[in-house]
C-alpha cells in the first residue's frame, strides 16, 4: 500500500466515481415506483450504511474504510414503500459543514483540524469518527457502526442523536460487525486498539446491560485489523491475519497498515463464560466477512465458514493486487474446521466464485446452518472494481463440506450484499426474502430489490425504484416492526 502523498489527487481514486461516488442531498420520498408487486409480509425497514465523503476528501481515501456514514431506508408495509436517506452527523462531520469543506484527512494522511481552522477545542488534533460501516438493532438503540471505535445512535427518523457508550460500558467503543445470538438475545462484540491491551471482548444482554467485559484477549500481543467476526454457542471467534498496524510508520510518512505474511493467521476461539483463550495458528490469508459458526459437539472442534482472500489491499489509487482484480485468486468460500485443544486448522474451499458479503438467515447465527448467500461475480465484466458484483448466488451446504449453488446474474445491475427477511412466524430459510440495493451501470438508477427464498435464480418479485442512485457498499440489516 503505498504511503500518501500532498499530490493526493481524489479524481484518480476509483471508489470516488461512478457507483460508487457519493451523494450530498438528503431525500425524502413516499409512495415509491414498484415494477412487481411487494409481498404483504415484508413490514418494516431495510436499512444501509456505507462510507460517503460529505467533501470532497482530502489527503488520502481508502475505501472501503474512510468515508462519512450515510445510511438508506426503505421502509415496506402493505405492499407500498417510501425512503428516507440521512448523514450519521458526527461532532466532525458538523464542524465541517460549518467549514463548507473537508478538514480531516483519510486515515492514512493523518491531517486533523488545527486551532485556527475554527473547530471545537475538543476536535482539534483528533481522528475523525467513522461510523460508516454498518448499522445494527440491539437493547431498542439503532446503531451506526464503526470499524473499530463508538457507534453513533439514531433516532427512528435516521436523524442523528449522539455517541453511544452503553451508558459509559464500553467507552472504548466496538467493532462494525457484532453478532446477536438469537437463543440468548446477546449482543457479541470485540474492538481492537493501537495500544495496549490491543484487543478486547464484551458480552451485552438484551437489555444493553454489561455482562461480560471489556476483557482483554490474552495472547494478542500487536496491533492488528480485525474486520468481522464469528459466535458459536461456547466461543467469539476472531481471525487475526496479519494485517499491523505501525503508528509511528504512519506520523512519518509510511503505510498506517501493512501486509506481514510471515507472521501467519491466528484464530482466537474466547470462551463466551471468561474461559482461557484457545489459540489456533494457520498460513497468512485474509478475512473481510465471515458467514457464521458453530460448535460441533461431536469431536468439540468449531466450524468457522468465511470467503477467504489470500491478502489485504484497499483502495489506493493505481492498486493492482489481489483484492482489486477481478481474475485475483479464487478460493472465495471456504471452511475451516478449528481443533481448540490441538490449536490446528484445517481449511477446505467450499467454491472458488469470486464472491462476497455473505449472509445468512440470522435466525441461525451461532448454531448449524445450510444455506447462505453471497454477492458474486458472473464473469461477464471484467471491468467490475472490488467491492462490486452483478450477480447474487445462494448456497446449499449439505453437511458433507460440499456446496450446491443458485446463481441470478443481475445483468446490467451491479448488486450489494444479500439481506435476508424472514416471513412472520416461520423457521425455515425458503420462506422469506432477500433484500439488496442495486445500481444500473447503464443509467446510475437505484433499486431496491426484493428476491423469493423459495426460488430467488428466477429473480426479484419486486424491484422498488430508489429516488437517488444508492452508492454500492457497504452493509445493513432487514428491522421488522416491532410489536
Amino acid at each position: 500500500m503505498p504511503a500518501p502523498t500532498a499530490a493526493f489527487d481524489p479524481t484518480r481514486v476509483a471508489h470516488l466515481g461512478g457507483r460508487f461516488a457519493p451523494v450530498t442531498e438528503e431525500v425524502d420520498a413516499v409512495d415509491l415506483e414498484v415494477t412487481g408487486e411487494l409481498p404483504d409480509d415484508l413490514d418494516g425497514v431495510y436499512l444501509r450504511n456505507g462510507p460517503n465523503p460529505r467533501f470532497t476528501p482530502i489527503g488520502s481515501y481508502l475505501f472501503p474504510i474512510d468515508g462519512d456514514g450515510m445510511i438508506h431506508g426503505v421502509w415496506l408495509s402493505q405492499g407500498r414503500a417510501r425512503y428516507r436517506n440521512r448523514f450519521v452527523r458526527t461532532p466532525a462531520l458538523a464542524a465541517e459543514e460549518r467549514a463548507g469543506r473537508a478538514l480531516w484527512g483519510g486515515l492514512e494522511s493523518m491531517i486533523s483540524p488545527g486551532a485556527d481552522d475554527g473547530v471545537p477545542d475538543d476536535l482539534v488534533g483528533t481522528l475523525k469518527p467513522l461510523p460508516d460501516i454498518n448499522v445494527v438493532r440491539h437493547a431498542g438503540r439503532l446503531l451506526a457502526l464503526a470499524e473499530s471505535d463508538c457507534p453513533f445512535r439514531m433516532g427512528a427518523d435516521l436523524g442523528t442523536l449522539a455517541e453511544e457508550t452503553f451508558d459509559g460500558q464500553l467507552p472504548a467503543g466496538i467493532t462494525a460487525h457484532p453478532k446477536i445470538d438469537p437463543v440468548t438475545g446477546e449482543l457479541a462484540l470485540f474492538c481492537y486498539a493501537l495500544e495496549p491491551p490491543y484487543l478486547t471482548w464484551s458480552l451485552l444482554g438484551p437489555d444493553g446491560r454489561l455482562r461480560h467485559g471489556p476483557t482483554p484477549v490474552t495472547g494478542a500481543d500487536e496491533p492488528r485489523m480485525i474486520h468481522d467476526m464469528a459466535l458459536t454457542g461456547r466461543y467469539l471467534v476472531l481471525v487475526l491475519a496479519p494485517a499491523c498496524f505501525d503508528l509511528a510508520a504512519a506520523m512519518n510518512g509510511g503505510s498506517f497498515l501493512a501486509w506481514h505474511p510471515d507472521r501467519g493467521t491466528r484464530i482466537a476461539l474466547v470462551p463466551r463464560d471468561g474461559g482461557p483463550v484457545r489459540w489456533a495458528h494457520d498460513d497468512a490469508f485474509w478475512v473481510w466477512h465471515t458467514v457464521n459458526a458453530y460448535d460441533r459437539p461431536e469431536d468439540g472442534q468449531v466450524v468457522l465458514d468465511y470467503v477467504q482472500w489470500p491478502s489485504l489491499s484497499l483502495g489506493d489509487t493505481d492498486s493492482d493486487s489481489d483484492l482489486h482484480r477481478p481474475d485475483a485468486a479464487r478460493h472465495g468460500l471456504t471452511r475451516a474446521v478449528i481443533d481448540p485443544v490441538a490449536g490446528t486448522v484445517r481449511r477446505t474451499a467450499l467454491d472458488d466464485a469470486r464472491v462476497e458479503f455473505p449472509r445468512i438467515d440470522d435466525r441461525s447465527l451461532a448454531r448449524p446452518h445450510r444455506h447462505l448467500a453471497v454477492a458474486a461475480d458472473s464473469g461477464r465484466h471484467p471491468g467490475l472494481l472490488s467491492g462490486e458484483y452483478d450477480a447474487l448466488r445462494w448456497y446449499d451446504l449439505d453437511g458433507g463440506g460440499h456446496a450446491t449453488d443458485v446463481l441470478w446474474d443481475a445483468g446490467d445491475l451491479s448488486v450489494g450484499e444479500p439481506v435476508f427477511a424472514p416471513s412472520p412466524g416461520t423457521d425455515g430459510t425458503d420462506r422469506g426474502h432477500w433484500l439488496t440495493f442495486a445500481t444500473d451501470r447503464t443509467d446510475g438508477a437505484s433499486w431496491l430489490l426484493v428476491l423469493p427464498a423459495g426460488d430467488p435464480g428466477h429473480g426479484p418479485v419486486a424491484r422498488v425504484r430508489i429516488p437517488v442512485r444508492v452508492p454500492l457498499g457497504l452493509h445493513g440489516n432487514w428491522l421488522p416492526t416491532q410489536e
